[in-house]
């Protein structure tokens, strides 16, 4: 976690003194290196993750870094892990700072092969296990009356739609809408919600047929190529970190309701869905008049689906 600020005018390292973190699905990969970059920061962090190996070696590391740290273990989603995660931070710590909203699944298949267990698996985990882990977070901050730091994880496949990711790419686009909503309902409190969309080397990533050779080579050792961390704005999970971090200090005070990319070498800020143009029929349209709206005015304007081509990117 050194260095970061560094690389953008050489700033000194934001520091996280004194402020305490929960982290979902902190047991491995992404989450691990927000809990990692978190405590090196000087937060102490709650790990939580559904296996307690993983969780505890997470613990390990963070105390071996010379960082504070607590295993809590559970599957989000039901309002019973939310309290007990929050709990286990107000007795560990005394507080509750910061939320990471990290824990998630996959369960890919196209829409006519998609059963039922694979959409509701994914909704419970990454759709409800924000919202009540983020529901009883709010709660806690506002009666300590101090202000907080709400972080919910998206994905490019919720920005623009994911071939033969149906749930994770509808979860993904309503935790997007999630932050910005509790960023308008929090804001009196100065709990700031934002969601991070993160582009990193992981078990996910892996599983994408265009990366996977990359990524045998990035567990083996080798760097990711400078191509790729720009053009792909693709790195490892310890890239995305420092995000994590700026948005749980007090620098990012003013920032909320934003949804903020980072990747290898790229740092993006997405818009807000925009009306792109409108067009009006007196005493209202007829399918017909429709038709002829769409061809001659709204045709060119379409969006595609799916993410945008290097060149756009």
């Amino acid at each position: 976690m050194s260095g970061v600020g560094m690389n953008a005018g050489g700033l000194e390292d934001i520091r996280l003194d004194g402020r305490v973190a929960i982290v979902t699905g902190a047991g491995r990969s992404l989450g691990r290196a927000y809990a990692i970059a978190l405590a090196d920061a000087g937060a102490a962090v709650v790990v939580n993750d559904v296996d307690a190996g993983s969780a505890a070696d997470a613990v390990t590391e963070i105390e071996g870094r010379g960082g504070r740290a607590i295993a809590s273990v559970g599957p989000v989603g039901s309002a019973e892990t939310a309290q007990q995660l929050v709990d286990d931070a107000v007795a560990a710590f005394g507080r509750l700072d910061v939320l990471v909203a990290n824990a998630g699944v996959l369960r890919d298949r196209v829409l006519w092969k998609m059963s039922d267990d694979d959409f509701d698996a994914v909704v419970a985990t990454h759709l409800r296990g924000t919202f009540t882990t983020g529901r009883a977070a709010a709660i806690r901050m506002r009666e300590q009356g101090e202000g907080g730091r709400i972080i919910v994880i998206g994905s490019p496949a919720g920005q623009f739609g994911s071939f033969g990711q149906t749930n994770y790419a509808a979860v993904k686009a309503g935790l997007v809408a999630m932050a910005r909503t509790w960023s308008l309902e929090l804001a009196r409190a100065d709990i700031t919600a934002n969601a991070v969309i993160p582009i990193a080397m992981s078990p996910m990533t892996g599983t994408i047929p265009a990366y996977a050779e990359l990524y045998e080579r990035y567990l083996a050792g080798e760097p990711i190529p400078r191509e790729i961390r720009r053009d792909n704005g693709l790195g490892g999970p310890e890239d995305v970190a420092p995000l994590i971090v700026w948005l749980a200090s007090e620098n990012s005070r003013t920032v909320t309701g934003q949804a903020i990319g980072i990747g290898g070498d790229r740092l993006t800020l997405y818009a807000h869905p925009a009306v792109l143009d409108v067009d009006f029929s007196d005493g209202g349209w007829s399918a017909a008049g429709i038709d002829a709206s769409w061809q001659e005015r709204f045709a060119p304007q379409a969006q595609t689906s799916g993410p945008p081509s290097r060149a756009e990117g």
